[in-house]
């Protein structure tokens, strides 16, 4: 059986990675980070350990709100975690993600988004492309 590893490099482990001189290796860092909040399970092993309680841990995850703005959020590839970084702002979620039962219901959750979301998305473009077909185009008046 495997055990997990007794040190993991978080950033909050790393001081808010205020110590990292290299913006660019920074900012790699931290889009690596908070695109693993996107995981329930890492965010269940970062309740179960503690990360929670901590107050350093809560300010990097305040923190790491701007990762919202149009010019950092384009560098994501999960939006979902951008949601979980909103939810982990609350310290009820903080305290209820520690349980598995919380961990399964968001597995559950993301699993039926992905297989629902870009049907129903193809149909609504298709839609609106056949609407905007039937409609007569502006300035186009009868020919003569």
């Amino acid at each position: 059986m495997q055990t997990r590893p007794k040190s993991i490099l978080t950033p909050g482990r790393l001081g808010n990675s205020g110590g990292i001189r290299n913006p660019w290796v920074r900012f790699q860092i931290e889009l690596e980070f908070v695109q693993s909040l996107g995981n329930p399970d890492y965010l269940t092993f970062l309740a179960q350990q503690g990360s929670f309680d901590k107050p350093e841990f809560i300010n990097y995850l305040s923190y790491l709100q701007y990762w919202k703005s149009p010019s950092y959020s384009r560098f994501i590839a999960y939006p979902f975690c951008l949601h979980m970084l909103d939810l982990l702002q609350s310290p009820d979620f903080r305290r209820e993600v520690a349980h598995e039962s919380v961990t399964r219901f968001i597995d559950d959750q993301m699993l039926l988004h992905w297989k629902n979301y870009l049907p129903k998305r193809a149909e609504m473009v298709n839609r609106h492309v056949q609407n905007l077909d039937a409609m007569p185009t502006p300035g186009a008046g009868p020919s003569s």
